[in-house]
């Protein structure tokens, strides 16, 4: 990265210059130290990388690590800011700050498009689910879960043209799920473009409550994630998730029960062990 600062970079002491350069040239690495591994490292002393970080407008180290965060991108910096909220990392804090998660998602679902995404998946002949990266757990999770209840799911591939070859199979009944939290990845973009042409719905689960025309889809369910420069939870999503399993369950009446009794008595009569 190219760090941003107050300060001319020809106002820096050269020792100033050599911390500058790390952090423009090692920025993950910055934001994991502390201001005695940093000094150690650039065989400098705390006190000098103290005045470094006032002299750039820094009211101290730990201001000058929330600079570094402001301009730089990356799954690191979303760790670091996520590290950075407490002096250390306590799971209890963490589970609380999901608490919070699921408050803010439960304030800006809307009930109505909930609904409406609960019938779809019920209506639909088939439901073909899309997950990449870490939302391919989702899809996953999803899948697992309608299938129980007897609705007819399918996993499309990640990406490249093994997803067009599961995409061709959509049509006019159909519905495609995609999850699409801080931006449309490139297949999002080709499950909503394609479904004019196909004539398919779309359900997509997202991060953001605005979004541009050409990433909506037809029916969408927000979830919050956390703030943009921090870690990303997924409690929220597979919460919201599980919550739209069981609506469908319930809106599918003695069929979808019907189908787990059904299913819990092949356990017990082929795998009375399992």
């Amino acid at each position: 990265m190219d760090l941003h600062l107050p300060t001319p970079a020809g106002e820096l002491t050269r020792a100033e210059q050599k911390i500058l350069d790390y952090i423009n040239t090692n920025t993950d690495a910055f934001l994991f130290s502390s201001i005695g591994q940093l000094a150690q490292q650039l065989e400098l002393s705390d006190a000098t990388v103290s005045r470094f970080a006032r002299h750039v407008g820094c009211r101290d180290f730990k201001a000058l690590k929330a600079l570094v965060m402001e301009q730089a991108s990356g799954p690191a910096v979303k760790m670091a800011g996520t590290l950075q909220q407490e002096e250390s990392f306590s799971p209890q804090s963490w589970l609380t700050r999901q608490q919070e998660y699921l408050e803010k998602t439960a304030q800006l679902l809307s009930t109505q498009e909930f609904k409406t995404a609960v019938e779809a998946i019920c209506s639909a002949r088939t439901v073909f689910l899309h997950g990449k990266n870490a939302s391919a757990a989702l899809a996953q999770l999803l899948h697992f879960r309608l299938r129980r209840v007897g609705v007819r799911v399918s996993l499309l591939p990640s990406g490249g043209a093994e997803l067009l070859e599961g995409l061709i199979q959509a049509g006019p009944e159909d519905l495609v799920v995609l999850f699409s939290f801080s931006k449309l990845s490139r297949e999002g973009h080709v499950l909503l473009n394609h479904s004019r042409a196909a004539g398919y719905r779309t359900l997509a689960f997202v991060g953001r409550t605005c979004l541009p025309a050409e990433e909506r889809a037809d029916i969408s369910l927000f979830a919050y994630r956390g703030r943009e420069k921090e870690y990303h939870s997924m409690a929220a999503p597979a919460a919201l998730l599980d919550a739209l399993a069981v609506a469908v369950a319930e809106r599918l009446g003695f069929e979808g029960t019907n189908r787990l009794q059904a299913l819990h008595q092949m356990k017990k009569d082929y795998f009375p062990d399992g």
